[in-house]
């Protein structure tokens, strides 16, 4: 092997570290060589496990294991655990709005989806997570990770977490923030809104609405009763007079689906479509990155909360990484090969967007490649696909006459 290609490696992870710095300037050097070299060594081991990015960075930098995975575990540990005289904590928190300006740097466009989810891990975590939806998967912003035992709505955690993104996406673009039916509160809405943010939350069908202009509340199942209806519009939601809110219902029960869609937003009816909601799916799909489909976080051996909360903050580097790379390309490939779409709209599956490979395997693939080739290495950008069309609102008086049938 030349002297030019044994340093690749070194010249590529230096590549990496300039990137990361100039994206969280708040960090210390070697803070964000840590995350650089944690997150560039996920990347090409694909685990967030010590060991296995610890050996695989040894053998790439031609160092000592033991001495890679000592530097790799101080990314992590408290200042108390660290070896020298200059050891300092790394408060995740003053990440996410650094994470969220790196997105949104050369995001093409002026809409954005963000997801809020929490994510299991067996009896051990419980991650509270807020992400950016993209291209069938999602990219992590801001993150709680708890005890999976502990007990508690997480009201606070989650308005904290929502706090750190104030003022950061230009007013003028639209956020929609997206959250299954588990999640909803009325607190959760009213703390979205105050971002300048539009929630889209789903609700059990269980409650009541009264449209606007009607006396009456009608049960949510009656406003969409079976397969292929809709409805949408201004009203109040909820009976009890606690739990009233003034907004804009959105239903929908779509073929193939067990139950209607039902979500609450503050968004005009003509301005919002409740297919929207399905780009909330995506973070589920980053979960399964995160764990057997990509990062292995299923095997960690980690028990310390905290720790793990900085482990992550190098997962979600990584993963924004691979995402703004695999979606460049997929972007790049769709343009130059649109033959290769084979599948006729009627022929795909209803359930999610049709795709032979995830951005997330995609950028995995184009990064390895580009090293093995001893090419510069690939940063990406961030193109998000257009969003689902709002559809024609239903004739309001040809529900107006039929619910008050019903009532």
């Amino acid at each position: 092997m030349s002297r030019q290609n044994s340093f690749y490696g070194p010249k590529a992870l230096n590549q990496w570290t300039r990137e990361v710095a100039d994206a969280f300037p708040q960090l210390s050097q070697p803070q964000a060589a840590g995350l650089a070299t944690w997150s560039f060594g996920m990347v090409l081991a694909k685990s967030c496990a010590l060991t296995a990015v610890a050996f695989f960075l040894a053998k790439l930098l031609t160092q000592k294991f033991f001495a890679v995975r000592q530097r790799l575990r101080e990314f992590y540990l408290e200042a108390p655990a660290k070896a020298g005289d200059h050891r300092r904590d790394l408060d995740v928190t003053t990440c996410f709005g650094p994470l969220l300006r790196w997105i949104l740097a050369d995001w093409k466009g002026e809409r954005l989806a963000v997801a809020i989810d929490a994510s299991t891990l067996g009896q051990l975590f419980t991650v509270l997570c807020i992400s950016v939806v993209y291209r069938g998967c999602a990219i992590p912003v801001a993150w709680k990770i708890v005890p999976a035992t502990a007990k508690g709505a997480w009201k606070d955690t989650w308005l904290k977490l929502l706090e750190h993104f104030q003022g950061l996406v230009p007013a003028d673009w639209q956020v929609i923030v997206l959250a299954d039916r588990g999640l909803y509160a009325k607190w959760l809405f009213d703390g979205i809104r105050k971002l300048n943010w539009h929630p889209m939350l789903r609700i059990n069908c269980g409650g009541r609405f009264r449209p606007r202009g009607w006396y009456h509340f009608v049960p949510l199942a009656d406003l969409a009763p079976h397969v292929g209806s809709a409805w949408r519009g201004r009203g109040t939601a909820f009976a009890t007079r606690e739990a009233r809110l003034e907004c804009t219902l959105l239903t929908c029960w779509g073929e193939g689906h067990a139950e209607a869609w039902l979500i609450l937003t503050d968004l005009p009816p003509e301005q919002s479509a409740a297919s929207w909601y399905g780009l909330r799916s995506w973070i589920e799909q980053f979960f399964k990155d995160a764990k057997r489909g990509g990062w292995q976080w299923q095997q960690t051996r980690m028990a310390d909360a905290t720790r793990a909360e900085r482990l992550w903050l190098a997962v979600a580097v990584a993963t924004l990484w691979l995402i703004r790379v695999g979606g460049a390309e997929e972007e790049t490939a769709a343009e130059a090969m649109p033959e290769l779409d084979l599948w006729p709209e009627r022929e795909r599956p209803r359930t999610k967007r049709w795709r032979l490979v995830s951005v997330f395997a995609r950028g995995w693939v184009v990064i390895l490649t580009a090293l093995i080739n001893k090419q510069r290495l690939p940063t990406g950008t961030l193109i998000p696909e257009p969003w689902p069309l709002v559809s024609q609102s239903p004739d309001p008086s040809q529900t107006q006459s039929k619910m008050s049938r019903v009532a």
